[in-house]
């Protein structure tokens, strides 16, 4: 069995995880933006998106690494006409692909 010591422990890591989370999105549910704070709120998640990528592109290959930017570039040309993320990583697979077997 179980020390109550240990689940004591996992119900305060449960609740630390899961308040900070669902606080917010019952309150700010009831909140409403301008259109201009909506628009920037709605950019967050590309923002953040692209500082995780844009790391990887310089490294995925530490000898060449333009490689990793002929495949951003790839993936940036659907992602601009608004075609869906699945298109967009298949383009870049694409370009890292031939990049690696033709050069």
């Amino acid at each position: 069995m179980l020390d109550s010591k240990v689940l004591l422990l996992i119900l305060g890591m449960t609740l630390v995880t899961y308040v900070p989370r669902a606080i917010p999105a019952i309150w700010l549910e009831r909140l409403r933006f301008g259109p201009r704070v909506e628009k920037y709120l709605n950019l967050i998640p590309y923002t953040a998106m692209a500082a995780l990528i844009f790391p990887g592109v310089l490294s995925v290959d530490a000898g060449r690494p333009w490689v990793g930017l002929v495949g951003a570039a790839a993936a940036a040309i659907p992602a601009f006409f608004r075609k869906p993320a699945l298109l967009c990583v298949l383009a870049a697979v694409a370009a890292e692909f031939a990049v690696y077997s033709f050069l």
